[in-house]
């Protein structure tokens, strides 16, 4: 029995403690805030409006020139394909010891997939490094 009190006695003390973390801001209160409210994702305009400029022609994905990055540092090669407007990237030891790439300044860059050219912007990106002073 005196478990349960014990329990039940730890439990309440929890609650209050998170009950009194939260704030007591006067200018609170319970309706939502508008500006979260308006670029909240959970809420869609009823009509999407047709001046969407992120959008292009017949739903096509966005294309851009990936650039050859062989040869460059690992670091150089993706900020590069940064800037070109690739996002998914990856890195992968290309001598097969699959080493991970912590400084990545440390590693040059020998082949990437796709090759250098243009893709959808949403193409994922593999740099096959190794480490500076090593053959690709």
């Amino acid at each position: 029995m005196r478990i349960r009190h014990t329990i039940g006695a730890l439990t309440a003390a929890a609650l209050l403690t998170l009950t009194a973390c939260e704030s007591t801001d006067d200018t609170s209160s319970n309706k939502p805030d508008t500006a979260t409210e308006a670029s909240s994702p959970k809420q869609q305009d009823p009509e999407p409006s047709k001046d969407a400029s992120a959008e292009t022609d017949a739903g096509e994905a966005e294309t851009a020139t990936l650039p050859d990055l062989t040869g460059q540092d690992l670091q150089a090669a993706q900020d590069a394909a940064q800037a070109a407007g690739f996002y998914a990237l990856d890195d992968q030891d290309a001598s097969g010891q699959n080493r991970l790439q912590v400084l990545d300044r440390n590693w040059v860059v020998c082949s990437q997939e796709p090759e250098a050219g243009t893709h959808p912007t949403d193409t994922k990106v593999t740099l096959f490094a190794v480490k500076d002073g090593e053959s690709c």
